[in-house]
């Protein structure tokens, strides 16, 4: 299999969607649409395991792991406006949901251990959310499997006695990067990973040849596919200045080079993807400054008084940096208010990139081409901490999302300003040391507080740092030793404290009272 380089659309800046997490509602979204694929679109019954010693026990339902699942279920895309009303439609669709705590040694924290069922068959799926929205199948049906959603799938399930005939067949007939056999003690299927779904002809002889009447086809869910020996240009940021010594290309170019590699798209492609998505966060911003109602939230619009103060002078002068918290907060409404935002790199993170890349734009009057530039850049130092560390809370605290999100907003800040890679890089770094150790303690389980403050302080640490190193200021470690240390740093956290709901503030009086204050309101 091959090596798996992250991409900047798929791992670090996306997806777009709503809902409070992406390791929760997107992930689990995506977890979702690829079980109901394996059904035919047809589920009657869902039983949800969940481990007791994960994440997932006491946040499913709060950061909306249900509502994405069940979303998943009925098809539904990650930013779909239904997505609020999943329990209704489930109901109304009839699928009988059973929800069950009990342990069963998960390794990852966020763990689905998922039964499905219809009238003609039961499958068996365990599947992880790794963080940012990335997904993976690891079992079905008691076979090891290893499904990010970054292909199409197809699974063609045999007899002992057929096995190696299909497998040739397909070998000889189909154009897949891979094609796996699996056998296990209730199962067997052969997988088939391509850039497309085998043709209907091709499976049609297959099934008169083989009398194979179960074929499985499992549509890909990520937005850049991948692809057999995908080759990047470099993966650390010591080989990507190494890769640059006779270039002398900025971040961004960079990070088109790298992009364009791994997706198998051309540079201008890429750049005017990342555009897209510009434009999708600057809606964002827009419409959580003009205000949205949501009951289920702790927080209520706040943002649009921040602008009237600022409006008549009533704030401490802090120049840009107020245009910043007004962009972090409006985003970060738009998040809890359901709205559509893009997760950057997770959504419990997504203001204080945008927040801080549109503050200073519009602060110094750029365009939207220099702020996609920033964006490319803040997502190349995000594959570094993707590929080294890890942007899930549950995993590596706080300091893997909003601390992430800080160190990319820093490049993105010292690349609006014109500064050079070298500087860009070293805010990276230096913004990165600044949030060792923050841990993620949700009050009432909800993705708001203390998350609404930390976003902003992403957005502060990142423009103190941009400004240090345009300054010339030494971050004095590297990049990649940064990256690699913070991940040692997160893994160290107590359990309790990675988003867990079991420690620091979300064990305090006032955020038990505010949790049983949300769960009677929506009863």
């Amino acid at each position: 299999m091959e090596t798996n380089y992250p991409s900047i659309f798929n791992d670090v800046i996306g997806p777009v969607m709503r809902g409070p997490s992406s390791s929760h509602c997107a992930a689990a979204l995506r977890i979702g649409r690829m079980v109901r694929d394996l059904m035919d679109g047809d589920i009657k019954e869902a039983l949800v395991r969940f481990d007791p010693n994960g994440s997932l026990a006491t946040t499913h339902h709060s950061q909306g792991s249900d509502m994405g699942l069940f979303g998943g279920f009925l098809g539904w895309e990650a930013f779909d406006e239904r997505l609020a009303d999943y329990e209704k439609a489930i109901e109304e669709a009839g699928i009988k949901i059973r929800i069950e705590i009990k342990e069963f040694n998960a390794a990852h924290p966020n763990t689905y251990k998922l039964t499905v069922k219809n009238n003609k068959e039961t499958h068996q799926i365990t599947a992880i959310s790794p963080g940012g929205g990335m997904i993976e199948l690891q079992e079905i049906d008691g076979v090891k499997v290893s499904m990010a959603g970054d292909y199409y799938e197809t699974l063609v399930y045999t007899d002992e006695k057929n096995q190696t005939e299909i497998r040739d067949y397909l070998e000889k007939n189909v154009g897949a990067d891979h094609i796996l056999v699996h056998t296990g003690d209730r199962t067997r299927f052969i997988q088939v990973k391509a850039q497309h779904f085998p043709d209907e002809e091709i499976i049609d002889r297959l099934r008169k040849r083989f009398k194979t009447s179960v074929i499985k086809k499992l549509h890909p869910v990520l937005p850049v596919l991948s692809r057999k020996d995908t080759e990047v240009p470099f993966i650390t940021c010591g080989e990507m200045l190494e890769y640059n010594k006779d270039k002398d290309l900025e971040l961004w170019e960079l990070a088109l080079h790298y992009e364009s590699a791994r997706g198998n798209i051309s540079p201008d492609d890429v750049f005017q993807k990342m555009a897209g998505i510009v434009r999708i966060m600057k809606k964002s911003i827009l419409q959580g400054i003009e205000g949205n109602t949501y009951d289920d939230r702790i927080l209520g619009y706040q943002s649009g008084f921040f602008k009237t103060q600022m409006g008549n002078n009533r704030l401490l002068d802090a120049g840009m940096l107020n245009r910043m918290i007004l962009y972090t907060t409006a985003s970060m409404e738009m998040k809890s208010s359901m709205g559509v935002i893009v997760a950057c790199p997770t959504a419990g993170s997504c203001g204080g990139l945008p927040g801080a890349c549109f503050g200073a734009a519009d602060t110094m009057g750029l365009s939207e081409e220099e702020i996609t530039k920033a964006m490319l850049a803040a997502g190349m130092i995000g594959v570094f901490i993707s590929a080294h560390a890890t942007f899930a809370a549950e995993v590596g605290g706080c300091q893997a999302e909003c601390g992430a999100g800080s160190g990319m907003a820093a490049a993105a800040l010292v690349t609006l300003a014109k500064g050079n890679i070298n500087q860009a890089v070293g805010a990276a770094s230096m913004a990165l040391q600044n949030i060792f150790g923050m841990v993620c303690d949700p009050v009432a389980n909800r993705v708001e507080v203390p998350c609404l403050g930390k976003n902003v302080m992403a957005a502060a640490n990142a423009l103190t740092c941009a400004n240090m190193t345009l300054a010339d200021f030494d971050p004095v470690i590297p990049l990649d030793e940064v990256i690699e240390a913070m991940d040692k740093v997160g893994k160290s956290l107590p359990f309790e404290l990675r988003c867990t709901a079991l420690g620091g503030l979300s064990v305090t009086k006032t955020s038990k009272k505010i949790e049983n204050q949300l769960k009677n309101r929506n009863q």
